[in-house]
């Protein structure tokens, strides 16, 4: 973690805004390496802004017929979490504060304007599944990014991970290891398939 933090803190220009992206399979620890980074770092240096902020409604996925695949790339926002980092990139010392959504896991739902972010911090950290994905408005969103880091866990590491996620969010044993090895799975192979347009991989215990 040290090294991450040295690597984060290189980026940082003081009176400038860089954005720091971390992606990675579901399970990969990138809410968790990105929450620990912008805590060394500081309050005055980083913001943290997951993508997972672009979820769409439970509603518009039923209508969507996509409610039971949430998580994969095309029930996000895309655009959305596009504009936004390009407003972030292009926020200048001075600017108005501009507002982030957030996912509430416990309600599986994203929450509007709920992250500040103050044009005063000189980095944006950003964490999502899909910054290297080279269709829709991905490739937007990964053109604001200064650096992308690809986290790589070990796979049974992250499968464990997954599965003790979804039991803490109300699924049995049993629709957890359906969820973690189908939907994220296929997920996974995906975002696994963009590893090599990252700017660093992290191999991670």
């Amino acid at each position: 973690m040290a090294d991450l933090v040295t690597w984060a803190g290189a980026l940082v220009v003081p009176g400038a805004r860089r954005i720091l992206g971390l992606t990675g399979a579901p399970g990969a620890g990138k809410s968790t390496v990105a929450e620990q980074l912008v805590t060394a770092l500081g309050p005055d240096v980083a913001v943290l802004v997951p993508m997972d902020g672009f979820h769409l409604a439970n509603e518009v996925l039923l209508a969507l017929g996509r409610r039971d695949r949430k998580g994969a790339y095309d029930t996000f926002d895309d655009g959305g979490y596009a504009r936004l980092l390009a407003a972030l990139r292009a926020q200048d010392a001075g600017d108005a504060v501009i507002y982030a959504p957030r996912f509430r896991r416990e309600i599986e739902e994203p929450i509007g304007s709920s992250i500040p972010v103050p044009s005063s911090t000189p980095l944006v950290v950003t964490e999502g599944n899909y910054l290297l994905l080279d269709t829709g408005a991905w490739p937007a969103a990964r053109a604001c990014v200064d650096d992308v880091w690809f986290l790589a866990p070990d796979t049974d590491v992250r499968h464990e991970r997954l599965v003790r996620r979804h039991e803490a969010y109300g699924k049995t044993p049993e629709e957890a290891q359906f969820w973690a090895l189908g939907s994220d799975e296929r997920n996974a192979q995906l975002i696994e398939s963009t590893a090599a347009r990252a700017d660093r991989i992290v191999r991670l215990p």
